[in-house]
């Protein structure tokens, strides 16, 4: 999107709630895993949506997005650009509604990422690891061949489908205090603030991102998306979280309805994933782990309260990283 958002384009919980009735019988319905902690200490629930059946929450979105496509237009297939779980997640719902995916990928992706589109019979186009060259590939091609553009995080259908994560985390725990919430391009904060601030207004919700990619944080702070550049973000274990800049419509809803944003180090992230492994059961790949790893490492710097919920975002983590990490 080429300007900035305002708040009247902010997804409503209506348009999350119609997400949520067509995502019945798709998505799963992630508990909410208790983490265990000394006596005393707030509860910590991780809502592990690795288990969904793309090992992400991307589903969400992707499927709630393609699903409200007219007939006519759905069948003509689409594309998208990803670093990988939301382009898997439109190869997956292609898969499922029959239609014809093409996913513009970096070359810098996970091997297992990629492997898993394919399998699902999406086709894979190489790009540059920036920000314009999957964009303008990804609208090359929809102009070309007739697809409709699904983006991974600046669209309201996309963002009603990542609310239902909140949604769900509010109707299993009415009483959350504190929501923790990774951030990439912000379609996650997005829908899952506009869906926690509609239920539970006083319930705050807290953005987290590594502190080597955190152009959010920048952009929060300045009044305006910023863009870090791809050798900067590149540098971070959590390559899900290496988009260099908040998308226009998440930015608008950051600024409404996120309290804040807190960064994660590199090593917290990884003895992050090594405590959700080895103390929940839980495998996360980097991205995933950062929200946890807020409350684990971080939080001082997080608003009070007696119920935290931090959003495990994915588990596809690359078999290399995995034991190198959890050795």
């Amino acid at each position: 999107m080429s300007s900035l958002r305002t708040t009247s384009d902010l997804v409503s919980l209506a348009e999350i709630e119609g997400a949520a009735e067509r995502l019945a019988g798709i998505t799963v319905r992630t508990p909410l895993v208790p983490f265990p902690l000394p006596p005393g200490a707030p509860a910590l629930l991780v809502k592990p949506e690795s288990l969904q059946p793309v090992g992400a929450f991307k589903l969400r979105g992707a499927y709630a997005a393609i699903s409200s496509l007219p007939d006519d237009v759905r069948k003509r297939g689409v594309v998208t650009h990803s670093s990988g779980n939301h382009a898997r997640a439109v190869a997956y719902t292609a898969r499922e509604l029959g239609i014809r995916a093409v996913l513009v990928m970096p070359h810098t992706t996970p091997a297992v990422k990629v492997d898993a589109c394919r399998e699902l019979g999406a086709e894979v186009v190489y790009v540059e690891p920036t920000a314009e060259a999957r964009v303008e590939t990804a609208d090359r091609l929809a102009n070309a061949h007739g697809f409709t553009m699904i983006p991974p995080y600046d669209d309201p259908r996309v963002i009603a489908g990542q609310g239902t994560v909140g949604l769900e985390i509010v109707q299993d725990r009415p009483d959350v205090d504190v929501v923790l919430v990774p951030i990439s391009g912000g379609g996650l904060v997005s829908g899952v603030a506009a869906a926690v601030k509609a239920l539970r207004p006083r319930a705050r919700v807290i953005g987290v991102e590594p502190e080597l990619a955190a152009d959010a944080r920048d952009s929060l702070r300045l009044g305006r998306p910023v863009s870090w550049t791809a050798e900067d973000t590149g540098r971070t274990i959590a390559d899900g979280l290496r988009v260099q800049r908040v998308g226009d419509l998440p930015f608008a809803h950051i600024q409404a309805l996120v309290d804040g944003i807190v960064t994660v180090t590199e090593d917290e992230i990884k003895a992050t994933m090594r405590r959700l492994a080895r103390e929940t059961r839980l495998v996360s790949e980097p991205s995933g782990a950062v929200a946890t790893a807020a409350y684990l490492h971080h939080r001082d710097e997080l608003p009070e309260g007696a119920a935290y919920a931090s959003v495990l975002s994915g588990g596809n983590v690359d078999p290399a990283l995995f034991q190198e990490v959890y050795a």
